[in-house]
């Protein structure tokens, strides 16, 4: 059988290489045995996020039927900061960031994760985001405000009972200032926007697409780092989640039911991601630059290994062990019934 040579692939968001090494995923793996988890209740007594059940702090949830968003009662990133920037030698650098966390239930259900809710319950997710993206916004001191979602315990939940947060913040954290930067440098100099162009290359090539709809279009990136990593694009070009249509804010409730049904038939098991939308920044400037788009990045190798970012990987590079078009296409043949 021939091999395929290992590859450098470019990431144009943010300017970093990928290395892809298809050979290294023939490697003998042990899997090691994981028991698996009780079947989830569609009430947990013991949950603190289900409906009526009092939270560490002490505060009672409300008896509530649809999504449910709150402050989180232990957050990153207060409103309220003290202290002074440090400056010791021009390399130890630092100041106090402000920001909002908050939490969103998806449903008073603590069994229902996105594969399993309905169209229009994930709407009234996306509903939701966007009217948490608006207040938070409007912030006078925030430039930024992130959606993200850990699902399963690998993929950094802690807790099972399905759940996003929103985290607003004074500056423009890392990944979302890279994207910022090139998406910026892309459009100066070919005067279009590079996740149109992307999104419209990736749909004639076809090989990395794993499900669309007449908005939104789910690809696994030509520089995929992670097994399964993927990243829904809007075929129409807008900056924020708030700038959907209605119709739009429908379909992209409906790639994100298809796509995580997708994930979970997989390996016939629970499967982890974190999810994280990105978005131009509420800062007040244009930003024609920016270009909507949520990315899916999960461990999961298999039911039971999952990829770790060790060795070569912490010292060197980002490395994968087989190439996005085949992880695409299991993906593709994964299928979207429950």
């Amino acid at each position: 059988m021939a091999t395929v040579a290992s590859q450098l692939r470019h990431n144009p968001l943010t300017d970093e290489w990928v290395l892809v090494c298809p050979r290294r995923g023939t490697r003998p793996q042990s899997e090691p045995e994981i028991p698996p988890l009780p079947p989830a209740l569609p009430y947990d007594p013991t949950c603190y996020l289900c409906p009526g059940n009092a939270r560490a702090v002490g505060i009672r949830n409300p008896a509530c039927t649809s999504v449910f968003a709150f402050d989180n009662d232990f957050p990153a990133l207060s409103p309220d900061v003290s202290g002074e920037p440090i400056h010791e030698g021009g390399l130890i650098l630092g100041h106090p960031e402000r920001g909002v966390c908050r939490v969103l239930c998806y449903s008073p259900r603590h069994d229902l994760p996105p594969a399993r809710l309905e169209r229009s319950q994930l709407r009234a997710v996306v509903d939701e985001w966007i009217v948490q993206s608006r207040e938070l916004g409007s912030l006078p001191w925030v430039n930024y405000v992130q959606i993200f979602e850990n699902h399963g315990a690998v993929g950094g939940a802690s807790s099972r009972h399905p759940h996003s947060q929103i985290w607003a913040s004074a500056d423009i954290p890392n990944e979302p200032l890279a994207e910022q930067t090139h998406q910026k440098k892309y459009r100066d100099t070919h005067g279009s926007c590079l996740l149109c162009d992307y999104a419209k290359l990736e749909a004639s090539l076809g090989e990395r697409v794993v499900c669309e709809n007449e908005s939104f279009v789910a690809v696994v990136p030509f520089w995929a780092v992670w097994p399964f990593e993927t990243m829904i694009l809007g075929k129409r070009h807008f900056g924020a989640i708030d700038e959907m249509y209605s119709a739009e804010r429908d379909a992209l409730s409906d790639l994100v039911k298809r796509l995580t049904t997708r994930y979970h038939n997989l390996f016939h098991a629970p499967f982890a991601y974190s999810m994280g939308t990105h978005q131009s920044p509420p800062d007040g400037a244009p930003h024609p630059e920016w270009h909507f788009h949520a990315h899916y990045y999960s461990p999961m190798r298999s039911a039971s290994v999952q990829k770790v970012m060790a060795g070569y990987e912490l010292a060197a590079g980002r490395e994968r062990d087989d190439l996005p078009e085949d992880a695409a296409a299991r993906l593709r043949a994964a299928g979207e019934t429950n």
